[in-house]
């Protein structure tokens, strides 16, 4: 339930909101590679999570695009 609440709350975001969500995705998903390289990160799974996010945010941005 909570990937669908997510994807609800990004469903009501303008696109200027999602594409700040994006770039603070990118630069998490940057800082936790950067993490993992250096043997600093414990939950290597947060990696795979914030991909999936990026992408739930790029669709989702696809998505309003094609319907305007």
């Amino acid at each position: 339930m909570k990937i669908n609440e997510y994807v609800k709350n990004l469903k009501q975001k303008s696109a200027a909101e999602l594409n700040d969500e994006l770039v603070a995705a990118k630069k998490e998903l940057f800082n936790l590679r950067f993490q993992n390289a250096t043997n600093q990160l414990d939950n290597t799974s947060r990696i795979k999570e914030v991909r999936k996010n990026i992408a739930r945010i790029q669709t989702i941005m696809t998505e309003q695009a094609k319907a305007e």
